[in-house]
């Protein structure tokens, strides 16, 4: 940015604010892509979860059976399988299951299992069909997921056309600089070019977040 707005790399630890946003960004991106992986771990190991409940198994069993059922998709080293592990751990040391899942949701900090949680604590309290109560809050935390992950996957293209275009100005102002400097010369080392610089850094910059604000959907 010092060099292609202001053709000087003296002003570059005046950027350095915008760095740190820009890195606070890049950071929120790379943990919201693995909360989402999270998310559909989470998805299937519920999903799971409820077929061993609807086998009949217990809920102490139906852990275990659900931890062996995503043994078979995910590595030993992904999330939920870890979480899976601790928490049939747990139950082996005789540990109350609705315990298990409180610390399980925790340790997470995740909203989807926050909600089966607290559904499944309820329902354990309240008795009657507690499975089928289990069951459809699974259908509703899953079918939530994948609208998410549906819309996420339809924004793909979009946020790869955004990071294209976040780098269309520089990749054209030094085009123009290396091909045809003489024509951008009234733009450096005066004040009124410095003035129009610093009025499309300021624009980009809005765009930029303004960008930002559009791609991020929440369901």
């Amino acid at each position: 940015m010092s060099y292609v707005f202001y053709e000087s790399f003296a002003l570059a630890p005046v950027f350095i604010p915008i760095w740190i946003f820009y890195m606070k960004d890049w950071v929120a991106d790379i943990s919201k892509k693995k909360e989402q992986e999270f998310r559909l771990q989470f998805r299937d190991s519920i999903q799971a979860l409820a077929s061993a409940l609807k086998a009949g198994y217990s809920v102490e069993n139906a852990i275990r059976e659900a931890d062996r059922d995503i043994g078979s998709m995910y590595g030993e080293e992904t999330r939920i399988r870890k979480e899976y592990g601790r928490m049939a751990h747990q139950i082996e040391m005789n540990m109350p299951v609705s315990s298990v899942l409180e610390e399980f949701a925790y340790r997470t900090e995740q909203e989807d299992v926050e909600n089966f949680v607290n559904v499944f604590t309820a329902a354990k309290k309240a008795g009657g069909d507690s499975i089928s109560i289990i069951r459809n809050a699974v259908r509703i935390i899953s079918d939530k997921i994948d609208t998410e992950k549906e819309i996420q996957t339809m924004l793909a293209s979009k946020k790869l056309e955004f990071d294209i275009m976040c780098g269309v100005p520089f990749a054209v102002i030094l085009y123009m600089k290396l091909t045809f400097g003489e024509f951008l010369e009234i733009l450096y080392g005066n004040p009124a070019g410095t003035a129009i610089m610093s009025i499309c850094l300021a624009v980009y910059i809005a765009a930029y977040r303004l960008g930002r604000k559009i791609i991020s959907i929440e369901v």
